[in-house]
């Protein structure tokens, strides 16, 4: 079955036959691809609910633990761009292999620090990982399904990073209160090695989409014409640096909303009410998960009405009401209040993840599609980095709560400028 099947009989029979549409192999790349992204969140965001421990063992004030978080984020900016030009030439199954491996790997390593320089060089290394699996991931999937389910695919692979999300907040929640403040958090970091190994094995059995093959002959053979030339300098030329410095601009605004909220919401739900927070202590790390339920719907839900409306205006939805939910769930100061908030704030304030991938893939075309995501996606990422310690900064002055209130801006910002993308619901991915 071609991935560029269109408007199947099944996609017309009921709201959930559309999996009669799939083949094997397009299953086979959204399981690799949803597994490497919750690995992936999973490992990054062990560290949201390590920070206080950390903290107090390595002597290190608020900001300077958003700035450790915040070098992950900037070398991802790196490891997207690397990886998503690594997945042009060489495939977006050996690019995803080779980024689960490095940031499983260095999450590990992470438990044996023996001091902060040694945590910060594997958070280095983590964040290379970190940002090349998306940029692989995404493209896999989006080339191999067909177009009129690749919002839908796109949408539950992001919905990934709830789960990933979830299931940080679960070990955290069994680990960290039951071992000495240098222990807990070591342990784990070194729980977030154990999975990689799965996903490496279910890579080595995926094949590379059709669309990729083409493209790799075509370009093997001299047959690109103009565009021959090196990915990363092709998205930088006429006809796509307009596209280039949109979809950046678009992440980087969307990320700073999305890292300074979510980087601060364990501390803000754990700290005593005086300092800002809601005061639930660390049992607070468990109402993550409600937080991330909603996630994981809102990515679901994102796909499957940007598949039926298109992506601009779903997108501009997600992003208004993430802008003002958080004015209210920053100054909640009761567990109900954060229970009727928090998995709202995870559906529209993790959902419109899900439009990044399906814009992105539509925008670009295949001979630099994994360039180009790789770079916009995760230089937005990198730009992010400066969330955690602003946050952190206002948050040392009015305390957590009101510090939330300021990734409004951010989201109301990334609103307008989705209006300037080109609608590209249902377009067709073609071996150029």
């Amino acid at each position: 079955m071609s991935n560029e099947t269109f408007e199947g009989a099944a996609s017309e029979q009921g709201l959930f036959s559309w999996y009669k549409d799939i083949n094997s192999q397009q299953w086979k790349a959204f399981i690799a691809a949803l597994l490497g992204w919750t690995l992936d969140a999973m490992d990054l965001l062990l560290f949201t609910f390590a920070v206080t421990e950390i903290a107090i063992v390595f002597n290190l004030t608020p900001p300077e633990v958003g700035a450790l978080f915040s070098v992950t984020l900037f070398s991802s900016a790196f490891g997207g761009a690397v990886f998503g030009i690594v997945s042009d030439y060489v495939g977006r199954v050996r690019a995803l292999t080779y980024t689960v491996l490095l940031y499983s790997a260095f999450t590990g390593l992470s438990a044996f620090s023996p001091n902060i320089t040694f945590l910060l060089v594997c958070r280095v290394f983590l964040g290379l990982g970190m940002g090349g699996e998306w940029a692989s991931g995404e493209v896999l999937v989006a080339e191999s399904w067909p177009r009129q389910h690749r919002g839908k695919v796109i949408g539950m692979v992001q919905s990934g990073w709830a789960i990933g999300y979830i299931l940080a907040a679960i070990l955290a929640t069994l680990i960290i209160p039951n071992f000495d403040v240098n222990l807990g958090w070591r342990i784990l970091f070194l729980v977030g090695i154990t999975p990689a190994f799965l996903v490496f094995y279910i890579r080595r059995h995926l094949d590379e989409p059709e669309v990729w093959k083409k493209t790799s002959d075509m370009r093997k053979e001299g047959k690109l014409g103009e565009n021959q030339g090196f990915t990363l300098g092709q998205i930088f030329g006429r006809d796509l640096i307009r596209y280039t410095i949109t979809a950046t601009l678009l992440t980087s605004l969307c990320m700073i909303a999305y890292w300074g909220l979510y980087f601060w919401i364990p501390q803000f739900l754990s700290r005593p009410v005086e300092e800002g927070g809601v005061g639930l202590g660390p049992k607070g790390f468990a109402w993550i998960i409600p937080i991330n339920i909603g996630a994981f719907i809102g990515c679901n839900t994102f796909g499957l009405i940007s598949d039926r409306f298109g992506r601009r205006p779903v997108f501009v939805v997600y992003l208004l009401a993430m802008a003002v939910l958080v004015w209210f769930f920053g100054h909640a100061k009761d567990l109900t209040t954060v229970l009727i908030l928090g998995p709202l704030i995870g559906f529209f304030g993790t959902g419109f993840y899900s439009g990044f991938g399906a814009i992105f893939s539509e925008i670009f075309p295949t001979r630099a599609r994994g360039t180009a995501q790789g770079f916009c996606y995760n230089f937005g990422r990198g730009v992010s980095a400066v969330a955690p310690p602003l946050v952190g900064f206002v948050a040392g002055i009015y305390g957590y709560g009101l510090s939330l209130v300021t990734v409004s801006v951010f989201a109301v910002a990334a609103a307008i400028v989705v209006l300037t993308l080109p609608e590209t619901k249902g377009k067709k991915l073609e071996a150029e």
